[in-house]
Parts: C-alpha cells; structure tokens; sequence
C-alpha cells in the first residue's frame, strides 16, 4: 500500500514537473517550483526524487514512453512516417525538448548523473531506428548503407535539428527540414517524384 501511493506520488511530481517546464523553461524548472505545484516541501520532494536531474531524467524516462507507445519499438512496429509525426509533436513543446537538449549536452561530462540514461537510451534508440530503417527500405538503403550503419545519422539528424531548432526557431523549420532530410533517403526516382521542383 505504501509502495502504490509512493508511485502515485511519483507520477504525480513527475506530471507536475512537465507542466512547469511547459510554463517556464528547463531553466524555470526549480525543484521549488516543483514542489509548491504538488503541496510538498523541497526537502518532501527530495524524499522521492535526490537532485534535479534524477526528478528530469524520470521526467524524460516518462515522455520516451508516451512517445513510443510504452516502449523502444525496435520490433519495427514504428513507420518512417511516424517518426516525422513525432517531430513535429516536439515542435509543438520546447520546453520539455530544451529539458531533453540541456541535460544531454551536460550528460556527456564524466560522472553526470543522467550519463547512464542516456547511454542506455541511445542504444535502444539506435536499434529501434534500425528496425525502423529495415522496414521501410529492407536490409539496403538506396545508398547502399545497411540499416544499422544508417541508424545513428538518423538519430543524429533528429537530434541535430533540435538544437538548430531551439536556437533559431524563425530560420529553422524543424518538421519541414527532417521531411527534407527524409527525402535525400528516397531512391532517386522516388525523390523527384515527391520533389517535382527540384
């Protein structure tokens, strides 16, 4: 009983969480902010959650698995198609995608925190794009590269354009150029048809 209402309270600081990086940024996110959102001290908060980035690392644990349906779907249950719908979800939220950004670029040091989900996510990632990358285009790629060698210039676009994006939101569309990006992918003959002006 006292593990499910610990949960609940979990999900519920997480929830809250989301809302004020909506609001306010990955900057305005205090621990504080928080807490006086969910009734808690910040020393009550902390019982659940030791810094903030353990409570953002859960944040981002917790939006992987709405964006995946429960999961990393490396069973090659996800289309291409999909993946340009969850772009331009994203654009639709920049603050939890300035969250995901800042803690990844931090999550590089040594020792941070957040380095292990990271790692472990990109691996998951990188397979799941694979399996993504096969069911579209079969074990070759018009260009010749196999699923597996092309999975992390996928990540790495999606991930690139983010950045580009939260820069210079004006001069960045960032579903128009990952559409653009899924082009150069096409065969060529399959590409001039979709971009008959090129």
């Amino acid at each position: 009983m006292v593990r499910g209402r610990s949960t609940e309270r979990r999900a519920e600081i997480i929830r809250a969480t989301l809302e004020v990086i909506a609001e306010r940024g990955y900057r305005g996110a205090s621990l504080s902010a928080v807490a006086e959102r969910v009734g808690l001290s910040q020393q009550g908060l902390l019982h659940y959650f030791p810094t903030k980035e353990a409570l953002l690392v859960a944040v981002l644990a917790e939006r992987d698995q709405w964006d995946t349906g429960g999961g990393s779907r490396s069973d090659g249950g996800w289309r291409i198609e999909l993946l340009a719908s969850l772009v331009e979800y994203n654009a639709m939220r920049p603050g939890i995608v300035q969250t995901f950004s800042a803690l990844l670029g931090e999550s590089v040091t040594e020792g941070h925190p957040a380095r292990e989900f990271f790692t472990r996510r990109y691996t998951q990632v990188r397979s799941s794009m694979a399996a993504i990358l096969r069911a579209e285009y079969g074990e070759r790629l018009p260009g010749g590269l196999s699923p597996e060698r092309a999975a992390p210039l996928l990540v790495a676009v999606l991930d690139g354009l983010q950045y580009q994006w939260l820069l210079d939101p004006d001069s960045v569309d960032m579903p128009a150029a990952f559409g653009d990006f899924l082009a150069l992918l096409q065969p060529p003959e399959q590409s001039t048809a979709k971009n008959p002006q090129s």
